[in-house]
């Protein structure tokens, strides 16, 4: 598949690996979330582009501190954390009680102890997804390659963290297709 990416899409990759293995992001493998921070990094491509229509250039660091406070919390969405408070479950309070006993960030997985872990860097079960629906997107769009902007779309697309985010501040698959193909959903020039 990896064949069909576009020098934009494999840096998107690339740089996803780079957060995972020194980038502070912590985690032993690729997520959604990784995907999404490093294309928040590009610039002058197609993902970029759109981002920056729809208003989120200024905005990056409030997407990386989103995604930061998921991770604190384990991963979990803030639609997750809400339906966890109505049954009276405390997720704020349960991070605060663990980072007590443990250190801040305890149950983000950041292991700076990685002696255990003897295998190297690969994909979660989520990035992969992303990956075979960015194939998806493109197909659909009947677009040759895949580029960041399917990955971007793809974000959009699954249920998670990144795709969370990413509506918060106004970015969905909706608006993604607009500024990328149109209203009709056909390819802009250019």
């Amino acid at each position: 598949m990896f064949e069909r990416f576009t020098k934009d899409a494999r840096d998107v990759v690339k740089s996803a690996y780079a957060y995972v293995d020194g980038g502070g992001e912590g985690g032993q493998v690729v997520e959604p979330e990784h995907l999404l921070l490093a294309l928040l990094d590009r610039e002058g491509s197609r993902g970029s582009f759109a981002l920056a229509a729809l208003g989120l250039g200024e905005r990056r660091e409030s997407v990386r501190e989103a995604l930061r406070e998921a991770r604190r919390r384990a991963g979990l969405t803030q639609a997750e954390t809400d339906a966890l408070a109505g049954l009276g479950i405390d997720v704020e309070e349960i991070v605060a009680r663990v980072e007590e006993a443990h250190g801040v960030g305890a149950l983000a997985g950041d292991r700076k102890d990685k002696r255990w872990w003897s295998g190297r860097t690969s994909f979660g079960r989520g990035a992969k997804d992303v990956l075979e629906r960015s194939l998806r997107v493109a197909l659909a769009q009947r677009d040759r390659h895949i580029g960041d902007e399917h990955i971007l779309l793809a974000l959009t697309q699954r249920p998670g963290v990144a795709a969370e985010v990413l509506a918060d501040h106004g970015v969905t698959y909706e608006h993604l297709v607009r500024v990328l193909y149109g209203s009709g959903g056909e390819a802009k020039a250019g």
